[in-house]
């Protein structure tokens, strides 16, 4: 059986993922057989494994992170939250039905079979399971039957880091708090605890650590710094989209690194920041792109004038629409398409271009029907079963016409289209809809084709220029020759140190972030807790 390491927190978003990702990098080098495992992950940006079924994006990143193919096992429970009190329950890649808090708490003891056939089916494969926690393994009133921090660590026995975030403050109290409220038998499981997001001199806080490690008893491992690497975040509270302006936002996990531009030397795109919005990671391939500006809207006095408006994924479609359209964002966007402004709606967003929404069942819960803004010919009636598959497509029509990509779809609702395709799948059949400078699509991931991006970037660019009158800016032509044809016949963003495809960007990502956590933890330390 694998040996392996847990990483629990002392809040949520204090850089679990992202260090797991890393130790997953880490002894992939190293030339371990490594994979990631979240008993229980609650996000809204998930994925489609090659045999159809959800997981978390988190461990999906942390696989490839490893070198491996994402699989379900890694993720065996996913909360999709559908509203402020109840979630989507998906356990083994498949959606069991919406749970309010209360009937899950319930519910979720009888998972802990299943969670544990996950996990002993992994360890059977590989040499390390890199475990990753949920929130804080402080939450007391969560402490029983829990199987996501102590109690997984319980269960698989595994050694503990705990992480702090030191970049909101209080990160002494927060471990030393974290440890306090865990019983004598769990704080046994810390090996140590690690510093996250620190800016400055290590040296500074010294003291600190020595005082903490006396009165915990538990050693500090590292002082993680604050990293510039741009890796796939699962959170809708992620510092990405608080990007309203376009520019770009240093974070720790997620956001393009390449220097800050604004809409006068680059093509501006506006992706409405709905509510519960999901797969907000379809768009990191744009953020990344030097000719792109990428920035969230979730005000009308926000829109401005954008080459682009996206309308992304979101877990509640109607609820979503009704806000879309109280806010005053709808009008604007009608206003900006009638003008001929391009506009884009992935997943829900697609839903919500088309003529109406239905949801009879209540699959959704609350809105059973609303109409849609009208701007694609196309109704979409919601249905029980999910669907949840991997596709390979060539866009048809307008000016992305020809570019090959691959996606996955993650849907409840089916939709009847009376237009034009968006794109043909690999087996012949049409999809999506296309109406002049509108267009909706299922695809997610339809951004990771290089070609697809490529072809975006460089009409977008060209539109804008066209609309200045016609002269080419110093950063078009730094950016390279007009884009025309097959991807590979076209330069590379100079987002790169190199002329690379976006796998092989993300590649480079994955190699700097596991770079600075081997730096910055006393990995000998860490091998020791597997006696490795």
């Amino acid at each position: 059986m694998a040996k392996c390491i847990m990483v629990q927190g002392t809040m949520s978003g204090a850089g679990k993922s992202l260090l797991c990702a890393a130790l997953c990098r880490i002894f992939r080098q190293d030339g371990y057989r490594t994979a990631p495992f979240k008993s229980q992950n609650m996000a809204l940006n998930s994925f489609v494994t090659r045999n159809g079924l959800e997981m978390g994006r988190a461990q999906a990143v942390q696989a490839e992170a490893a070198g491996i193919e994402p699989d379900v096992r890694m993720n065996p429970v996913l909360l999709k939250p559908s509203s402020d009190t109840g979630s989507q329950v998906i356990v083994n890649g498949t959606a069991r039905g919406h749970m309010k808090a209360a009937e899950y708490y319930r519910y979720k003891k009888a998972l802990v079979p299943e969670v544990l056939a996950a996990y002993r089916s992994l360890a059977a494969e590989y040499d390390i399971i890199v475990i990753e926690g949920a929130g804080s393994p402080a939450e007391i009133n969560l402490r029983e039957g829990d199987f996501v921090n102590m109690g997984l660590a319980e269960m698989v026995d595994a050694p503990v880091l705990l992480a702090g975030d030191i970049d909101r403050g209080g990160v002494f109290a927060q471990l030393y708090g974290t440890v306090q409220l865990l019983s004598e038998k769990e704080r046994a499981r810390i090996r140590g605890m690690i510093i996250n997001k620190f800016r400055g001199d290590p040296e500074i806080l010294r003291p600190g650590l020595d005082r903490l490690e006396e009165m915990t008893g538990i050693p500090v491992l590292g002082v993680v710094p604050w990293l510039q690497v741009d890796i796939d975040e699962e959170d809708s509270l992620a510092p990405r989209l608080l990007n309203f302006g376009g520019k770009k936002t240093p974070t720790q996990s997620g956001g393009a690194s390449g220097a800050e531009r604004t809409a006068d030397d680059a093509a501006d795109i506006a992706v409405i920041r709905l509510p519960r919005i999901s797969n907000f990671t379809d768009f990191a391939p744009l953020e990344a792109h030097p000719r792109i500006s990428l920035r969230y809207v979730d005000r009308r006095d926000r829109l401005g004038s954008p080459d682009l408006v996206v309308l992304p994924g979101t877990k509640s479609t109607l609820s979503d629409l009704k806000w879309l359209r109280e806010s005053g964002l709808e009008a604007e966007i009608l206003k900006k398409a009638a003008a001929g402004v391009p506009v884009l709606g992935i997943c829900g967003g697609y839903q919500m271009l088309g003529e109406r929404v239905d949801d009879p069942s209540g699959t959704e819960g609350g809105i059973r029907t609303l109409r849609g803004m009208g701007l694609l010919p196309c109704t979409t009636v919601f249905e029980p079963e999910k669907t949840l598959t991997r596709v390979s497509a060539v866009l048809s029509g307008g000016p992305l016409s020809g570019a090959r990509a691959e996606g996955y779809e993650i849907h409840m609702g089916a939709t009847e289209v009376r237009g034009e395709p968006f794109s043909i799948l690999s087996g012949g059949a049409p999809e999506g809809c296309r109406n002049g400078n509108v267009s909706g699509t299922y695809l997610h991931g339809l951004f990771d084709s290089d070609e697809v991006t490529e072809k975006l970037a460089a009409w977008l660019f060209k539109r804008k220029r066209d609309a200045a009158g016609g002269t080419e800016s110093a950063a078009e032509a730094a950016a390279g020759p007009e884009h025309s044809g097959e991807a590979e016949n076209a330069a590379r963003p100079e987002r790169r140190e190199r002329a690379e495809t976006w796998k092989e960007y993300r590649e480079r990502q994955y190699n700097t972030l596991a770079a600075a956590v081997r730096e910055a933890l006393d990995m000998e330390a860490v091998r020791h807790l597997f006696l490795i």
